[in-house]
């Protein structure tokens, strides 16, 4: 009952509507839409997290290449997309299904699968891909040990080959993981067509005390070099997340170690004014005065608002009537 229940779940790929999305995306190449693409999915077991990395001279690859469920599953659909695969994946993993046996019920329900690119990935490391053979040249995928790297459109196989060996080469988080893949994808030749829009989206099976699974999520819509600004948003959300991690340590009493934390936040994302500030404080607390109006300086540079805002600051409170303070807050 439960497969029968489900196959004609999947039997919605097949609706009207997305029919005529398979005949919008018929030009293929020449379809500004059509998500010629290259994209990785991958695993990290020590973390628990899954996540997927993308690029494409199309809008908006991100918002339409990628379903997710922390804990769970990632999928990617791309070149004729389908974002039924997504949603019916997902549906029929959670119902206990593997990769290989729901991506071989959603194809073989699908009218248009010969222009599909789907892979899969699940939480145990297990996957499946297809390539269907009238998604546009080069084309083609490779799944190794958590992870399936695969494009259409691409310069050759070449690409596909770039993001495999870097992702079994890498280390660091999967977010970073995922971006150096698709970077060395790019090296190699990338979508023929160019580029547009990417994205990196990671799940985790509870975050944020458990109301998300959302552990990144960047999309760069459109761009003439979505990946060069791809990598500054994630540094940005790194340098966050290694405050978050000074804060505690601070906490804690190490405030050595918080500072040089701070200070590593301030080299991965030299613009982001919130680094300078959270410094500064630091720097205060160390009694290192000349360098924290230094940091404070930097943080009014990247954002003048800080002016209005630093004298309200309670970090700054001993510093207040502080000739340089005032001079940098405009008073």
């Amino acid at each position: 009952m439960r497969r029968s229940v489900l196959v004609a779940l999947a039997t919605l790929i097949v609706t009207p509507g997305f029919a005529l999305c398979q005949e919008a995306n018929s030009a293929g190449i020449h379809d500004p839409n059509y998500l010629g693409t290259f994209s990785i999915i991958g695993r990290d077991p020590d973390t628990g997290q899954l996540g997927m990395g993308v690029q494409s001279k199309a809008f908006g690859a991100g918002n339409r290449a990628m379903h997710a469920k922390g804990g769970l599953v990632i999928i990617a659909h791309q070149a004729a997309a389908n974002p039924m695969y997504g949603a019916i994946g997902i549906e029929l993993l959670q119902a206990g299904y593997s990769p290989e046996e729901a991506l071989e019920i959603m194809v073989a329900s699908d009218e248009g699968r010969d222009r599909r690119q789907v892979s899969i990935l699940d939480q145990e490391g297990r996957t499946a891909a297809w390539t269907g053979t009238g998604a546009s040249d080069w084309k083609g995928h490779r799944c190794g040990v958590n992870y399936c790297a695969q494009g259409n459109i691409l310069t050759g196989p070449e690409v596909v080959a770039a993001m495999s060996a870097s992702f079994e080469s890498s280390t660091g988080t999967l977010a970073e993981r995922l971006m150096d893949a698709l970077d060395a994808a790019q090296a190699a030749g990338g979508d023929a067509r160019g580029m547009q829009s990417g994205a990196i989206l990671v799940v985790a099976p509870r975050v944020n005390g458990g109301y998300s699974d959302r552990v990144v999520d960047i999309r760069v819509d459109d761009h003439d070099e979505p990946l060069v600004e791809m990598r500054r948003v994630l540094n940005v959300y790194r340098s966050g997340q290694m405050l978050r991690e000074a804060g505690q340590m601070r906490r804690d009493g190490d405030l050595e170690g918080a500072e040089a934390l701070a200070r590593e936040a301030s080299r991965t994302s030299p613009g982001n004014d919130n680094v300078w500030v959270s410094l500064a404080s630091m720097l205060l607390e160390l009694g290192r005065e000349d360098d924290a109006f230094e940091a404070l300086e930097r943080a009014v540079e990247l954002n003048p608002g800080r002016r209005r805002t630093l004298p309200r600051e309670d970090a700054f409170e001993g510093v207040r009537d502080d000739p340089r303070f005032l001079r940098i807050v405009g008073r």
